[in-house]
């Protein structure tokens, strides 16, 4: 019995200890990407003008012109965040501010293609920044939305400050999805009033969860499991904390929900799951069919622009 014991407590210390050095490699895998921020700006730009041609030399134009600018805060816990900000074509004209969120792994540039169509076709002031550990903003990992949504938040202020209107819309792209409807379950102040979120996850869990099994072919248990213990000691937050869902069920502004049924990065599945988990105030949904991830405005761009337009106009009559 007692060799036994020593049998198993020798088998339980090495999976223990595997299981950590696993969860460590999983949670670097996830979180600290390299490379990241500033030294990979230069691809983020080709994928700007790939999603939308033009994208960066409209951007650069605009900065000759001193229209478009940059600005830092200092954001959650203490990091350095970078923004670009303009004002509507229209200025005098301004539907409101829209600020728009990128998603994991790219920065400010590669989302052109929603400041334009806010600023060019929808005539709104724009603020797009970098969430942290992406382009020109500090942070020692990305923070899949949970942690962002605070410098979002931020950035809203900066920006109904800088603007001086009353109506704002947050649009987030997958993290910024996730990143926009975690943030929605926050009180917020008045000018904030409507949120688009574009094919974001359920929650980090259910996210990494899937990656895991289609990248990897493994279960969840122990690695992910591993990896979340990491994540909490770290950087003070859990995966399945991280939840668009919970979230959710705190908002009660308008929100437009937009996902492409073809999508299996984040599993089209999500899209029902966060829609039913918004239970107070207007909702709409949009399924773009055939696009896969982040691929609705690319396949759809004339009714993506439409469903947006339609709906902050029901919005402004609210």
């Amino acid at each position: 019995m007692k060799r036994f014991s020593t049998i198993l407590a020798v088998i339980l210390t090495v999976f223990s200890l595997n299981s950590c050095m696993i969860g460590k490699y999983m949670c670097n895998y996830a979180l600290v990407p390299n490379p990241h921020g500033v030294d990979d700006i230069e691809r983020t730009r080709h994928k700007a003008d790939s999603l939308l041609p033009g994208s960066t030399a409209w951007y650069d134009g605009l900065k000759a012109a001193g229209i478009l600018k940059d600005t830092t805060i200092l954001g959650f816990q203490d990091k350095r965040v970078h923004a670009c900000y303009a004002p509507a074509a229209n200025p005098a004209k301004a539907n409101g501010t829209a600020i728009v969120v990128h998603g994991y792994g790219d920065n400010h540039f590669v989302f052109l293609y929603l400041v334009r169509m806010y600023r060019d076709d929808l005539n709104y002031n724009v603020l797009f920044p970098d969430l942290q550990y992406h382009g020109y903003s500090e942070g020692d990992a990305i923070q899949m939305g949970w942690f962002d949504r605070f410098d979002v938040e931020k950035w809203a202020e900066v920006a109904h400050n800088i603007f001086k209107d009353d109506f704002m819309v947050i649009h987030g792209v997958s993290m910024g999805a996730a990143t926009t409807m975690m943030m929605s379950g926050d009180p917020q102040p008045d000018y904030v009033k409507a949120f688009v979120e574009d094919c974001g996850y359920s929650s980090v869990w259910d996210q990494l969860k899937s990656n895991l099994k289609d990248s990897f072919h493994l279960p969840p248990f122990p690695v992910l499991t591993s990896a979340n213990i990491v994540c909490k000691n770290r950087y003070g937050w859990s995966f399945k904390e991280a939840s668009s869902v919970n979230q959710l069920a705190k908002c009660d502004r308008p929100m437009l929900f937009i996902h492409g049924d073809a999508d299996d990065f984040v599993p089209f599945s999500h899209l029902q799951k966060n829609y039913d988990a918004k239970v107070n105030g207007y909702k709409e949904m949009w399924v773009a069919p055939g696009a896969v991830h982040a691929n609705a405005f690319a396949k759809y761009p004339q009714e993506y622009k439409q469903h947006v337009a339609d709906f902050l106009e029901k919005v402004h009559k609210m």
